[in-house]
């Protein structure tokens, strides 16, 4: 049983989002024509309090993509993004959302922030999804969406540890940093990991 997580295909990571990743609208059509190819798709969403502490707008002494300590981890200050109940946290409306079967949401605690639709950065608390894949029998999945560097590779590297069979599918994700995920491909395939084109 194979399972596709779309990742965070949000309107603030969107063209004129409020963390817009360039062209991340190119990779909906793949994403769209790829769904039936499975037995299960699942989602995750973005879902952030608005006093969420990885939001510059928390820490007005310092700059957009600084880095801090936050609960004793490394954390990027980001512009407010995928805020409860806003558009900017919807689905883009291209995105066909028919096969979505569940949708994860994560970094809904303010305090800490969460990648990976799987688990916290810290992994304190856990999203259900693992759980979730594991009753309905799944055994790979394929990661798409968005970004591929950072909410894609996460969840992927933790699909990984989790024993299932895991692929990024790299035409159907885009890097807010093309470098840093070259690194990134290298890392998740010596972790047994797979860089995959549909």
């Amino acid at each position: 049983m194979k399972a596709l997580i779309i990742v965070d295909m949000q309107n603030d990571f969107l063209p004129d989002g409020s963390l817009a990743v360039e062209n991340g609208n190119d990779i909906i059509p793949k994403i769209n024509s790829i769904q039936a190819n499975y037995d299960l798709v699942v989602a995750t969403q973005d879902w952030h309090p608005k006093n969420h502490k990885s939001f510059i707008t928390q820490h007005p002494n310092n700059r957009v993509f600084d880095q801090i300590q936050l609960e004793g981890l490394k954390q990027t200050l980001w512009p407010e993004h995928c805020v409860q109940g806003t558009q900017g946290a919807e689905f883009s409306s291209l995105l066909n959302q028919n096969s979505i079967e569940a949708i994860f949401r994560k970094g809904m605690d303010e305090n800490i922030d969460s990648y990976s639709g799987f688990f916290d950065n810290g992994k304190k608390k856990s999203t259900g999804l693992g759980e979730y894949l594991k009753a309905k029998k799944i055994k790979e999945i394929h990661v798409c969406g968005l970004a591929a560097d950072f909410c894609v590779y996460y969840t992927a590297k933790d699909a990984l540890d989790l024993g299932f069979k895991t692929s990024i599918i790299e035409n159907a994700t885009i890097a807010i940093n093309p470098l840093n995920f070259n690194e990134i491909k290298i890392n998740f395939q010596e972790k047994g990991g797979e860089i995959i084109q549909l």
